[in-house]
């Protein structure tokens, strides 16, 4: 019996051959690339003439719109927390793309802050635009996250990149057309990615973020944001709805921030015993059987 081995100039042609893309990598493309031919292609999506109508006009301490104002703290509490937490995180514990991705997201939680603030102070379409070009930030920074946990991290860096391009130029787009279809897309259509990435199981040793409460946040901050006036009225004019959907967004970093401390209290007893020498474990160990007896 004889064998045949290829040359292997043809081996090497056959590799190059081979798909470099997973099956989630190509899923996810695809998908990306659904949305972008949505957004190009879809119908004129006109802004509401009353989008800047907030329900609560009431000032506060010289604040006009005081509690569309100050309930954007959250977003900043959250944002510094987050950085904080990530910076305990001893290196080696969190890969480079989830480590980047997540500074992205907590910094986007501060412009977040800044930006809808100054847009509540007095709003107008100037200061919408400000305000949606911070939320590009944390969106960009979450969907990397999604995706780098769920299929990789080079899918993590991509998706991240595709968020920060197309969001301000949806952005921008809406200024100059007043089309807001674009820029829906980046906001509704990325949480559905986030929600068909929930349907995949996390990477070994990826972050240990719960994208279901991520989505069930946002989905109640999405419905309260629509229920303005009607929340208002509810609660007998002492909260609006957009002021709760503020706070509701911002506790969308909750799901972040756990899994950030939960990775640090499960390593760090590990890390800990790594450090000791051999006859320190053997003395510690002796003396947690002599507690048990």
């Amino acid at each position: 019996m004889t064998f045949s081995v290829p040359p292997s100039g043809q081996c090497a042609q056959r590799s190059l051959c081979r798909p470099t893309l997973s099956r989630a990598e190509m899923g996810l493309l695809l998908g990306m690339a659904a949305l972008l031919a949505l957004a190009w292609f879809g119908p004129v999506l006109p802004a509401s003439e009353h989008q800047h109508a907030f329900a609560d006009q009431r000032g506060l301490w010289g604040i006009p719109c005081a509690l569309d104002v100050l309930s954007n703290l959250p977003f900043a509490i959250a944002g510094l927390w987050g950085l904080v937490a990530l910076r305990r995180v001893p290196q080696g514990m969190l890969d480079t793309a989830s480590r980047a991705l997540a500074t992205l997201f907590f910094a986007g939680l501060l412009c977040t802050a800044v930006g809808s603030t100054l847009y509540h102070w007095q709003p107008q379409n100037a200061g919408l635009l400000w305000d949606r070009l911070g939320m590009v930030l944390p969106f960009s920074g979450l969907l990397g996250l999604a995706a780098a946990g769920r299929v990789s991290a080079r899918a993590g860096w991509a998706t991240a990149g595709a968020v920060l391009l197309a969001g301000p130029l949806a952005v921008v787009w809406w200024a100059h057309s007043g089309n807001l279809l674009p820029w829906a897309v980046v906001q509704l259509g990325g949480m559905l990615v986030v929600l068909a990435l929930a349907c995949l199981p996390r990477r070994d040793g990826a972050l240990a973020l719960h994208l279901g409460a991520v989505m069930a946040l946002y989905a109640l901050a999405k419905l309260f944001e629509g229920a303005d006036h009607q929340v208002f009225e509810a609660t007998a004019q002492a909260v609006s709805g957009h002021s709760l959907k503020h706070v509701l967004a911002a506790g969308a970093a909750w799901p972040v921030l756990s899994a950030l401390v939960t990775l640090r209290n499960r390593r760090a007893p590990v890390m800990l015993c790594a450090s000791m020498s051999g006859q320190n474990r053997a003395h510690i160990v002796g003396a947690l059987r002599r507690l048990r007896a």
